[in-house]
């Protein structure tokens, strides 16, 4: 589903402008980008939890040549899909 398409089916089943929609999505992205950037974590009930977390700096080798690299530290973004929304998923995967 493309945003387009999200902010269409949005706008039909709140009654509401496309508009609207777009604001009110906007608006619940700043949060959650907000959050994450000062270290917090988010928890949407049904969805799943998204944090940020730093990764260490780490030595990678390349195989074709030995070579090693210094990988610098980073923070990632981490996704935890809610227990509802796993048993949903494997309870589709079993229907087919």
């Amino acid at each position: 589903m493309k945003d387009i398409e999200l902010v269409t089916a949005l706008s039909k089943k709140m009654d509401m402008s496309p508009k609207e929609v777009v604001d009110i999505l906007s608006t619940l992205f700043l949060v959650i980008e907000d959050t994450l950037s000062n270290g917090g974590c988010v928890n949407i009930s049904g969805v799943g939890q998204f944090e940020a977390k730093k990764k260490a700096e780490r030595i990678s080798i390349n195989p074709s040549n030995g070579k090693k690299y210094l990988i610098p530290p980073k923070i990632t973004p981490i996704y935890k899909p809610a227990s509802m929304l796993k048993a949903y998923l494997k309870k589709l995967d079993e229907n087919e």
